[in-house]
């Protein structure tokens, strides 16, 4: 039974209900904000929940796997040959994966799982307003990257593709029902966010998951036809894009620039620095192939790998910019079997049809497809949009199942 019952139940879960509505809209512009209000989200939640829910939810590979990695980044704290500071900073990364299967309990009994993802949207909105202004009067608010007002381009990017990849199937759905301003509203929209990652500011991790979720959105429509009419569009669009911005063009040569200066001089630029922390990844993977060198472990491995070394090849780090790195340096092959199991179970989750199934399926491909160059997971702006992302529409699916089974209300599709 949950701890609370009758009208403190209630109360508490529109409260939590709301505070995920309220995380959802923070994320898109202030890590403080979200930190703090995450705390009245769980506050709300935990006395809501019956053992009966959530133990549906760990049974699911899409809520158990996340859980399960998180059991296995606390036990290799114990195997970890560093300080108990270090081990206790490396399970935090790990931590907010144990959200997925509160989030989805939660929106499985709820309805309210469509505001916490308009509530996204809607921070999104207004983050691509301010990033307009700030690019047309910088003095506004000068920040390091033009056009970014809040965070950092490799997030707002990130943000706004997955947006635009969700509004623009939202757009199809109303042209097919013949709601044609509601479809051309929704469609410029998604251009405006795309216009600004091509125009304004450009995260290069972006320009690769873009692409990947075009070719998924391919095959979700129409198999591997659906591929091959993807790839045409990815083509178009890229000649486009090519031939209309000097912008996005410096920065895709750049990674050419980057890694020749890095090969020759060891230059520490940005694509070198990746480079030569992979290099030094796998390095320290073979040292502990099959359960790694333990929870926290990544910035010691780095030190002892960079030793003696100069140029790029010199410079440590907490983060080989790779989840599937980050967690084979700490766990090995054990870790990342039971990284990709999730990825793999979640994907095919969000695989039905339907915007909600999409909108899930866009979280998951932009987090597997952007953590080849970042640790999306550990980082913290990210790696809260995944789980929550996860969370909420999976509740929402269940909720939707159980709807048409007759075991719950429906929650409508977006």
């Amino acid at each position: 039974m949950a701890i609370a019952s009758g009208i403190h139940f209630k109360r508490l879960a529109r409260i939590a209900d709301w505070a995920a509505v309220a995380v959802a809209v923070s994320l898109p512009w202030s890590t403080s904000a979200t930190g703090i209000l995450l705390v009245p989200w769980l506050l709300a939640l935990i006395p809501t929940l019956e053992w009966s829910d959530l133990r549906r939810q760990l049974t699911t590979a899409a809520g158990g796997l996340p859980v399960l990695l998180f059991l296995l980044g606390a036990l290799g704290m114990l195997w970890a040959d560093v300080s108990w500071h270090a081990r206790l900073g490396g399970i935090d990364g790990f931590v907010r994966l144990l959200t997925v299967p509160l989030l989805m309990a939660q929106f499985r009994r709820s309805d309210g799982g469509r505001r916490v993802l308009i509530g996204f949207l809607g921070a999104c909105v207004a983050l691509l307003v301010a990033s307009v202004i700030v690019k047309i009067w910088p003095s506004l608010h000068p920040t390091i990257d033009p056009g970014v007002p809040v965070k950092s381009y490799i997030v707002q990017s990130l943000e706004f593709v997955m947006c635009a990849a969700v509004l623009f199937d939202l757009s199809l759905a109303k042209a097919r029902a013949q709601q044609w301003t509601m479809a051309a509203a929704f469609g410029a929209l998604a251009l405006a966010f795309l216009g600004d990652v091509f125009f304004v500011t450009t995260g290069r991790t972006a320009l690769v998951v873009l692409p990947a979720l075009i070719v998924v959105y391919g095959f979700r429509q129409a198999g591997w036809k659906g591929i091959a009419g993807a790839g045409v569009a990815v083509a178009v669009l890229a000649a486009i894009v090519w031939t209309t911005s000097p912008y996005v063009r410096e920065r895709v040569t750049g990674i050419y620039t980057e890694s020749e200066n890095y090969e020759q001089t060891k230059d520490a630029t940005s694509s070198g620095l990746r480079l030569a922390f992979w290099q030094k990844s796998i390095e320290i993977i073979k040292r502990a192939p099959f359960i790694g060198h333990g929870t926290g472990t990544i910035v010691d491995q780095f030190r002892r790998a960079t030793a003696g070394q100069s140029g790029a090849d010199a410079i440590g780090s907490a983060n080989p910019h790779n989840q599937t790195f980050a967690v084979g340096i700490q766990l090995g092959l054990l870790g990342i079997a039971v990284l990709w199991a999730m990825w793999i179970a979640q994907l095919l989750y969000f695989r039905g049809s339907g915007l909600v199934a999409w909108s899930g399926l866009v979280v998951v491909t932009a987090n597997v497809v952007g953590s080849l160059f970042n640790s999306f997971v550990f980082d913290f702006t990210e790696g809260w949009i995944y789980v929550f992302g996860v969370g909420v529409i999976a509740g929402m699916l269940q909720r939707q199942d159980a709807g048409r089974h007759g075991n719950a209300a429906a929650s409508p599709d977006l």
